[in-house]
């Protein structure tokens, strides 16, 4: 392949199929720790990874409230208070049911936990675990993630 042709194909060609990101939020549940800051990080309920509370918009609701029931929902957070602008942003790839992986771009809401139930719609598919912010960043697979959580 030529170098023009190479450079037509992958700047001008491949990005006409290139689906746009899909949108998720994920709530960054934080309290403070005897050490200072803990994350509450839980389980991905298909692999076991690690993850934040994570989904997609919800009608009705906006993206701070979408990441705080997503949290609710994944991780016992009854009561918290939520940033109204994303504290961040990560991607990844996800696996859908036919088959197809979706470029996902996911704005984190940082969410202060003041209440955390054992029992929540999700509490028999997923562990969760309060980590150090250096420790959460360690177990996930998501660079921006990673750092992500290492900025705090």
């Amino acid at each position: 392949m030529t170098d023009g042709f190479r450079k037509a194909w992958t700047e001008m060609v491949q990005p006409l199929f290139r689906r746009p990101p899909e949108l998720q939020v994920a709530a960054l549940c934080c309290r403070k720790g005897e050490n200072g800051t803990e994350v509450l990080m839980i389980t991905s309920r298909d692999t076991g990874r690690w993850v934040m509370p994570k989904g997609w918009l919800m009608d009705g609701k906006n993206a701070a409230e979408a990441a705080c029931e997503e949290a609710w929902e994944e991780a016992g957070v009854k009561t918290a208070n939520v940033s109204e602008a994303p504290v961040g942003v990560y991607h990844y790839e996800k696996r859908l049911d036919d088959g197809y992986v979706a470029p996902v771009e996911v704005q984190v809401y940082r969410v202060d936990v003041e209440t955390l139930l054992d029992t929540y719609p999700e509490s028999s598919e997923r562990a969760r675990l309060w980590l150090d912010p250096e420790t959460a960043a360690n177990r996930v697979d998501e660079p921006s993630l990673k750092e992500l959580l290492l900025q705090l």
